[in-house]
């Protein structure tokens, strides 16, 4: 196995660019690592949990549009928020992660989805201090294709994008690229490659699709819906999925902010357990889940059709991604997208080995003083979620041991 010695990956230098992340959008993020340019967003923050009193601080969800934000939204359309004694507002829909995380630090929100290895940098290298109190889902991603595309070897020479640096994505590609002996790198478009190098380029998720039809990529990893929808429109191919490559991993958890868990446990247990309520309807309602999220449902809380939305809750045709080859891993019994709230410290150790050895944009100095036991503690708070499972009949009803604890399997 060849040793991955991939450059940096890309960041567009214009701001308005549209063909990945735009260096504004990457600035806003790394300023956040930055104590003075910060602490205007703490300051109002702060002026913002205070201006309200123990439990009567309102629910204020951020999400992306996909299908990893499914726990939140569904906690919501069902009022499970209200069953716990709270009060919500119309979540609100983000088109970055950049943006997330700033409304997130500023508290314009104040329960939000962010993917996993970006909870390491908000808590360490931003120094936001906030806590993972739940997992999202499990799986929920696939690195789709070009419908010329038969193996990770032959990504040689072309451009796979990924949604963000801070990703289980990156961190999956990195994975397989490296075990076919090839290397990422960032070229300039059209620039030459050589015979075992892969361009990286960040894009946002909703660009994938267009950017795969119009062969500016050769492929992409990234959450459903969208490698659904590169299926059902004919685009695409899923090469993998990556609950295929790292069993049942975490993509994206549940993130409070660490000044709401100390001065109102209560409320945060609350939004816990409404979390935990939501994810197991869903693992009992998938069909019911898609039309809730789908674009034509009344909330319109994602752009996406039913039928791709389908493709991801209610899969029905992994015999036939077993029989082509897709899957690797059959006896894993994978679901495409599933759901299970606790956030195991097995996963976070081997995130945070994983993390170090995977390229990133931007300084990420502070990963090499991260000990992942260390981090398994400290990143997560699973109090309210132990309680929450307990609230609904315990492990057993996620399919969990009962002592939670697992090992982590990855096989490229």
């Amino acid at each position: 196995m060849k040793k991955n010695t991939s450059s940096q990956l890309h960041v567009c230098a214009s701001p308005d660019c549209r063909c990945g992340m735009t260096r504004r959008d990457f600035l806003r993020l790394s300023a956040l690592a930055s104590a003075t340019l910060a602490a205007p967003l703490l300051r109002i923050g702060d002026a913002t949990a205070q201006s309200f009193k123990g439990d009567d601080v309102p629910v204020k969800i951020g999400y992306l549009p996909i299908t990893d934000a499914a726990p939140l939204l569904v906690a919501h359309a069902r009022k499970l928020f209200e069953t716990e004694g709270l009060h919500t507002e119309t979540p609100r829909m983000f088109r970055s992660w950049a943006q997330v995380v700033e409304a997130f630090v500023s508290g314009q929100v104040n329960v939000i989805h962010l993917l996993s290895p970006a909870t390491l940098w908000v808590r360490y290298g931003a120094k936001f201090p906030a806590k993972v109190v739940a997992w999202n889902h499990m799986n929920g991603s696939a690195l789709t294709v070009a419908p010329h595309i038969r193996a990770v070897s032959d990504l040689a020479g072309q451009t796979v994008a990924v949604p963000f640096w801070y990703s289980i994505h990156n961190v999956l590609l990195q994975k397989l690229l490296t075990a076919d002996g090839l290397v990422a790198v960032t070229r300039v478009r059209g620039s030459a490659l050589a015979a075992n190098e892969v361009n990286v380029v960040v894009l946002p998720p909703a660009e994938m699709t267009s950017a795969l039809a119009g062969k500016s990529i050769a492929g992409f990893i990234v959450a459903d819906p969208f490698n659904a929808a590169a299926e059902t429109n004919g685009i695409g191919k899923v090469l993998r999925f990556s609950g295929d490559v790292w069993k049942d991993h975490a993509c994206c958890v549940t993130f409070l902010a660490e000044r709401d868990i100390s001065e109102r446990p209560e409320w945060a247990q609350r939004v816990t357990s409404a979390i935990v309520k939501a994810q197991l309807w869903t693992r009992n309602n998938r069909p019911d889940t898609a039309r809730l999220l789908s674009a034509n449902a009344d909330n319109h809380y994602t752009p996406h059709p039913l039928e791709a939305l389908n493709k991801v809750f209610s899969a029905t045709d992994y015999a036939r991604y077993e029989a082509s080859g897709v899957i690797h891993n059959k006896d894993w019994l994978q679901q495409r997208i599933d759901f299970q709230p606790y956030p195991f410290p097995s996963y976070t150790e081997e995130l945070v080995r994983s993390l170090l050895i995977t390229r990133m944009e931007g300084d990420n100095q502070f990963l090499a003083s991260l000990d992942p036991a260390f981090v398994a503690k400290d990143l997560i708070d699973d109090s309210f979620v132990r309680a929450a499972i307990r609230s609904v009949g315990g492990p057993k009803v996620f399919g969990l041991s009962a002592d939670l604890q697992r090992r982590e399997f990855i096989a490229v």
